[in-house]
């Protein structure tokens, strides 16, 4: 018996999937703590620089690479390299190692722990799965997770930051295009809000996320 893969693809990013990513926030508790980010609107609009700027386009084009057949472990180092401190770091590797454990597992494919994208990228080329909207929902994924963060920590109320992640759909779909032929001469961006505060978050008094 076969099964659609984009059930699996939905699988795979479900907030249920074993990675962890509930317990990270990208530097948004820093934010929200200095009374950055206190709105809706706000982490809004923090979370579309992120997608497009910051670790959300470089991820994309990661997984895309990968997924089309690029070096796993040349992108591994380059998406360790590419995290801007210690808690991002942790944040990427360790997701990527929770997820290559449980696809590995569940249908016994080797996948080689990795940085989260890189190893969604392997699991994506080993199980032969859709790669536009393998991007479109690791995207959405993404942001939703973050969303999810804010609205714990600003606090929001449940509709809006559904109201966030519906916004922001458009986006994560013409970044998954643009992610499908991009090169590698088209990674990286430049969000430093986001990075400095993944950097100052680690010297927070108290903290509810790992990054």
């Amino acid at each position: 018996m076969t099964t659609d893969p984009l059930l699996t693809l939905h699988q795979l990013f479900s907030p249920s999937f074993p990675v962890g990513a509930f317990a990270y926030s990208h530097g948004l508790e820093t934010l929200v703590q200095e009374g950055r980010i206190s709105t809706a609107a706000q982490l809004q609009g923090w979370l579309e620089a992120v997608l497009e700027h910051g670790a959300g386009w470089s991820d994309a084009v990661l997984l895309a690479q990968v997924a089309q057949g690029a070096d796993a472990a040349e992108l591994a180092a380059l998406a360790t390299a590419l995290t801007p401190s210690a808690e991002r770091r942790l944040e990427t590797v360790k997701q990527g190692e929770a997820f290559a454990s449980t696809v590995s597992d569940l249908w016994q494919v080797n996948i080689v722990p990795a940085p989260y994208p890189v190893a969604v990228g392997q699991a994506v080329r080993a199980l032969d799965l859709p790669l536009l909207p393998a991007l479109q929902l690791y995207l959405q994924a993404f942001a939703a997770n973050l969303a999810a963060a804010g609205i714990r920590l600003v606090p929001l109320g449940q509709t809006e930051g559904q109201g966030v992640i519906r916004a922001l759909s458009p986006l994560c779909e013409a970044l998954a295009e643009r992610a499908m032929t991009a090169s590698l001469d088209e990674i990286g961006g430049f969000a430093p809000l986001s990075d400095i505060a993944s950097q100052r978050h680690e010297t927070l008094y108290s903290r509810i996320f790992r990054s």
